[in-house]
């Protein structure tokens, strides 16, 4: 990523108004009403002001802002009056008229200090709505710079050619088989993994088993989300893929339970040459093998380009869903695009936040004493070895929030797309499971961004209710209206996050996704002496590189977040 000198200068602000300050005690976190991004104590400022001065501001920053009246140049000072009756009465009454334009400007200005000294640092809270102050919006709002995207296309398509060097099923060295682990997106990369691991072993891959996972508790099978003809058909040039066990392997129990028929050994990131030594011996033994767990367990810089070459032709070429699941997305987004009346562009928000999240994340956030309490039970109860006695956990969730590790709450991914820009009315579809703390938790994204709807709210009960028998079926809704949003945003790590901005990129990088920088952020929204227009400031130079624009790739890079290297060409 290249050197940027604001955004030099924003972190050593941060770390200067920070590096003094003590650690505030959780106990200052506690009460629904408190906020890091609203001192309740201070005056507060309107949402429709345009002005949106910052608050307690330090002297340095109170120069910069405010207009001094001392500061005035000579020439605009009031000529001095005379009682001399040589001066004509015209020139006199020129001269009043000067002094109460001045002392009208002073006035003027006396107002617009004070009204930027009383402001709030951030953001005014009241009752459950955040306001802030309006910020103009940029001419790249909805799309990346044409100049910044241009320079790369997708090169992962199926061979043209038409010729197979794929040798029939009975020519190759075996069977391999897998259980796609986790939710729809893990599941995912895990059939990608299973494809380019029969190509370095040239062995004929089992169709896929999506494994029931304890939290999706779903039985979704491959059939019920993908086109499987369009899959085999797709690669039929590149691996030998087969529907089922073949027939003559008879015990097929086996190969589900048997430790015999399973290699266990595969660390997380392997090496194809791994797969070489360890792996195909034990294929041309036994002819059909399991391998279990398969979650992670392909590297990425470690296996030849061609390889990563494939994975790529399998996530975005040969994985389809089923046709009702597309055409269902394709009426979803086109009613994003409608709700105004008029063709316009809209906003998917990715929003990690549900309790099973925010307990597994060790993080403090906003909350009642009550709150806090039953959390605590609950991590305790789910994650023992993690929460110990509990002692320790305060300086981690410290930590983590530092070091940029916590889910965005829902007031503050509101302030931040604020800051960036976007009006109120945005149109933003939301994908997310059960926001924790309900509607109260919401309430401040959705006051501030009231045009916030999920695809429960744009389809009818009885669209979704055939989507409805399995879980990943929906969970590809939200996958593919996200995808084809104009701006995406993403609020937490993880797979369905990194898919689509991969996605997004391998598509072109004119479309905008955007991955909040919060290591940067949580210092700015804990920074009692940062002022609105310094906070904007922050927030548009730090994210000018953080919106899916081409990046080059690194040791051990994600090629599922960033396909630039292997799967993309120079155009």
């Amino acid at each position: 990523m290249s050197f940027s000198p604001k955004r030099h200068m924003a972190e050593l602000r941060h770390s200067s108004s920070l590096g003094s300050r003590a650690v505030s005690s959780p106990m200052k976190r506690d009460g629904g009403d408190s906020s890091p991004l609203v001192p309740d104590s201070r005056p507060l400022v309107d949402d429709d002001d345009d002005g949106g001065g910052g608050g307690r501001h330090s002297s340095r920053d109170r120069d910069r802002d405010r207009p001094l009246l001392s500061h005035l140049p000579h020439s605009l000072c009031p000529p001095h009056f005379s009682d001399d009756p040589r001066v004509p009465p015209h020139g006199s009454r020129i001269s009043i008229f000067l002094l109460l334009l001045v002392a009208l400007v002073g006035l003027i200005s006396i107002f617009s200090i004070v009204h930027r000294l009383n402001a709030p640092y951030l953001c005014r809270k009241d009752g459950i709505v955040l306001r802030c102050p309006h910020v103009k919006e940029s001419p790249s709002l909805w799309e990346n710079p044409s100049s910044a995207t241009t320079s790369w296309k997708p090169c992962a398509e199926r061979r043209d050619d038409g010729i197979s060097d794929v040798p029939s099923e009975n020519e190759t060295n075996g069977y391999i088989f897998i259980h796609a682990e986790g939710g729809l997106n893990q599941q995912r990369i895990a059939i990608c993994n299973a494809v380019a691991v029969a190509k370095i072993l040239n062995a004929t891959l089992i169709l896929p088993v999506l494994k029931q996972d304890q939290i999706w508790k779903d039985q979704t099978k491959f059939e019920d989300i993908f086109d499987v003809d369009h899959f085999i058909d797709y690669l039929k040039d590149d691996v030998r893929i087969v529907r089922d066990i073949p027939e003559w392997f008879t015990d097929k129990s086996e190969l589900f339970t048997s430790i015999r028929r399973t290699v266990k050994n595969i660390p997380k990131y392997a090496p194809a040459q791994f797969y070489i030594d360890n792996v195909l011996p034990r294929i041309k033994e036994k002819k059909i093998m399991a391998l279990k767990p398969f979650v992670d367990r392909l590297g990425y810089d470690n296996v030849p380009q061609e390889i990563n070459r494939l994975r790529c032709r399998v996530n975005y070429h040969a994985l389809k869903f089923l046709p009702e699941i597309e055409e269902m997305s394709n009426s979803l987004a086109s009613r994003m695009r409608n709700r105004t009346g008029s063709q316009s562009p809209y906003m998917a928000l990715h929003l990690r936040f549900e309790k099973g999240m925010v307990g597994l994340s060790f993080c403090d956030f906003v909350g009642t004493r009550e709150e806090k309490a039953k959390m605590a039970e609950y991590r305790k109860k789910e994650w023992p070895r993690r929460y110990k006695n509990g002692s320790h956990l305060w300086q981690l969730a410290l930590q983590k929030r530092k070091e940029g590790r916590c889910p965005l709450e829902p007031g503050e991914v509101a302030v931040i797309l604020r800051a960036m820009g976007y009006p109120k009315e945005t149109q933003i579809y939301v994908a997310s499971g059960q926001v924790y703390g309900g509607q109260n938790r919401l309430a401040p994204l959705r006051n501030m961004f009231p045009n916030l709807v999920t695809k429960e709210e744009l389809a009818k009960k009885e669209e979704l209710d055939g989507f409805r028998k399995h879980v990943t079926s929906l969970a590809a809704l939200d996958f593919l209206v996200c995808m084809k949003s104009d701006v995406f945003v993403m609020t937490h790590g993880g797979n369905f996050a990194k898919l689509i901005i991969g996605a997004r990129r391998y598509m072109g990088h004119r479309l905008k996704s955007i991955k909040p920088d919060k290591g940067l952020m949580s210092k700015s929204f804990g920074d009692p002496y940062m002022g609105w227009a310094t906070f904007v400031e922050d927030v548009v130079v730090t994210h000018q590189t953080r919106t899916g624009l081409p990046e080059e790739t690194f040791p051990n890079y994600d090629i599922w977040e960033n396909p630039l290297t292997p799967c993309m060409c120079k155009a």
